[in-house]
């Protein structure tokens, strides 16, 4: 709906225009008055904080983002330092490259490829002085497109209320049939309000988010064998066709969230928190056109052979009751909690499973935090989930360094322990997995010299992942599996940030993986990752323009990554194609002009000459070179 709007030429030129002459006219200053006589508002005025700063009793309230650094990272891969994939297109199913230790102990639904579309950016809660609204608009080369409205309105000192809406509209990158030939259909918006008593005893804090997030499935490119190319140069060549051209995966998320509590004397609060929502995904393929031997397995479903249209569906209702506080720098807190879950099968019942799928589980937890001051804070968090499961987590931030320990003894997820689609099934009685991460890193600046040395270790022990193979019994070819061993990877990391001749930076990180122990073989990451950017930053014209202009640069060594399988949304361990090293390369331009910040990005800089490019996962061939420009305003009234 968007989409043909914002891309048409006269809507640009207009923005561009409103834009210049924003600029042009606030070039007299910004000197503060009154209200009769100069808008007084703006950055410096509307603050916003987060909940869980408002949980721990912090008054960390933080102006809005102006920087310029980094702007032009807008895609979820690049926000992530590269440390996600995709299939090769933005919206597509997002899983992170080194393993992440977190989540919730207890049930959950397995689907997690669309999660960071509506998770990455919880609602903030503002304080302005004035009505504030962000708009930043994307146009990204072949119809890729991203827009972002963000509002927010103090009614007065103890009433709030705002709300975000984020569109992504993304193109087909491969044989696109001409402009709004749609891979992703991405709507995602929140919206909020804030009250506090004039006595502050009471606060309330309540949002609801919702996403509807649509990708077309193409598949992959069949991958054509040339003997001696460990490039895969044939799956670059712009001719290509996608395998399957139907399918479509859908996500739906929806969430309430409420927040409360009431200060009882000095320090002392009691508190109540609830979450009720709902979690849909759901697979389509028409295989009257899409070819039948994609799958590996066929399996009689209902009474139309011929369409698939396979769903999963999770409804939850949590309540945490709590009480907290602090005695000097010390805060404390307790809680109990319930969550009532249901989950459905669209081809499975309850009575043909060894698990339940309406169930309620109880936990009981509590927080400490020594707080030394606004940057130093050394935290710990514990749960325990009836049945034995639990959490234990420590967290250091501080000046010199930043360290966290985490270890969860977690219930398998549904999809793990059974499915019936399509094209899958089985029924499994998986055990808990153990899982244990420790990360510390070291902060020191030596003049002109930002360096942060520091590592990760991780550690698995009844890992349960999915995998390729021979399966008896079976044409599937992917089944979820758990390791009888354990897993333990060891990353060192280096991060650095080097000025140098006044004005140019260089910010290197390298990550360096070694396996100590790999089972099964069941986790695959690059041994080398590289990070590295050059940029020249600087204010131009008069302090008038503010900019940053360089080359970002990112390479891992060849490995045998994770595969990705459409129809049950699972990246999965295989061994058949190795992921070719790759230099990509992005050159940028970023800039700001008062209150408006715009950027400049050309993609992929290497296989403008190549014409070889990398391979985001296997079968999936990554962006191609291609120019983005997107822009974002700010207004105060």
């Amino acid at each position: 709906m968007f989409a043909p709007v914002f891309l048409k030429p006269t809507i640009f030129l207009s923005f561009l225009f409103f834009f210049c002459a924003t600029a042009v006219a606030q070039r007299g200053g910004s000197k503060v008055v009154d209200d009769s006589t100069r808008n007084v508002y703006g950055p410096n005025t509307t603050r916003w904080i987060s909940e869980e700063d408002l949980f721990y009793d912090r008054k960390n309230y933080q102006t809005i983002d102006t920087s310029i650094i980094n702007y032009h990272r807008w895609t979820y891969v690049q926000r992530f330092n590269n440390k996600y994939k995709d299939l090769g297109n933005i919206g597509t199913a997002l899983y992170p490259v080194f393993p992440v230790v977190d989540g919730s102990i207890g049930v959950s639904t397995g689907y997690h490829v669309y999660d960071p579309y509506f998770f990455t950016e919880e609602p903030k809660y503002f304080d302005t002085k004035s009505p504030y609204t962000r708009m930043r608009i994307i146009w990204g080369g072949d119809g890729r497109a991203m827009t972002r409205i963000e509002f927010s309105r103090s009614i007065n000192k103890r009433l709030s209320f705002g709300f975000n809406y984020r569109p992504l509209l993304v193109d087909k990158q491969i044989q696109r049939a001409g402009k709004g030939d749609r891979q992703t259909t991405s709507h995602y918006y929140d919206a909020y309000t804030t009250y506090k008593t004039s006595n502050d005893k009471y606060q309330l804090l309540i949002n609801y988010r919702r996403i509807r997030h649509s990708v077309v499935e193409l598949g992959g490119i069949t991958v054509v064998d040339a003997p001696g190319d460990s490039t895969y140069a044939s799956l670059f060549d712009e001719n290509n066709s996608p395998i399957l051209t139907e399918a479509k995966s859908v996500h739906l998320q929806n969430q309430v969230h409420l927040f409360h509590q009431y200060r009882i004397g000095n320090g002392f609060q009691l508190y109540h928190q609830s979450d009720l929502g709902k979690k849909v995904n759901t697979y389509e393929d028409d295989l009257t056109i899409d070819p039948r031997t994609f799958y590996d397995n066929e399996i009689n479903v209902d009474s139309f052979p011929d369409v698939a249209n396979d769903s999963t569906r999770f409804s939850f209702w949590t309540n945490e009751l709590g009480l907290k506080g602090k005695i000097g720098r010390v805060f404390y807190n307790g809680y109990v909690k319930s969550r009532s879950y249901k989950f459905r099968y669209k081809y499975l019942t309850a009575d043909t499973l060894d698990i339940p799928l309406t169930d309620d589980e109880y936990y009981i937890g509590g927080r400490l935090s020594y707080e030394h001051d606004s940057v130093t804070h050394l935290t710990a968090w514990l749960e325990y989930l009836d049945g034995g499961n639990y959490r234990a987590q420590f967290t250091l931030q501080s000046r010199w360094i930043d360290a966290k320990a985490v270890q969860l003894l977690s219930r398998p997820s549904f999809i793990h322990n059974a499915y019936r689609g399509s094209f899958d099934f089985w029924n499994n009685r998986f055990k808990n997995t153990t899982a244990t991460q420790l990360e510390v890193f070291g902060k020191l600046s030596l003049g002109r010299i930002f360096i942060s040395p520091g590592f990760k270790y991780t550690d698995y022990r009844d890992y349960i992942y999915f995998k390729e193979g021979d399966y008896a019994g079976t044409t599937q070819k992917v089944m979820p599996v758990q390791s009888s061993g354990k897993q333990e990877l060891l990353s060192p990391e280096l991060r650095m940030d080097v000025r140098f001749l006044r004005n140019l930076h260089l910010r290197p990180q390298v990550i360096y993986s070694a396996f100590l122990t790999n089972d099964d073989d069941a986790l695959r990451v690059p041994e080398l990752f590289v990070n590295t950017q050059l940029s020249y930053e600087n204010m131009l014209f008069n302090n008038n323009l503010q900019v940053q202009i360089g080359v970002d640069f990112h390479w891992r060594s060849s490995y045998y990554d994770l595969a990705y399988d459409p129809a049950m949304q699972q990246y999965y361990v295989q061994d058949q194609i190795a992921s070719p090293a790759f230099p990509l390369t992005d050159v940028f331009f970023n800039g700001k002009m008062k209150r408006g910040r715009f950027f400049f990005k050309y993609n992929n800089l290497v296989q403008a000459f190549t014409q070889s490019g990398y391979l985001a996962t296997p079968v999936y061939p990554g962006q191609r070179n291609i120019l983005d420009f997107g822009f974002e305003l700010l207004l105060f009234d």
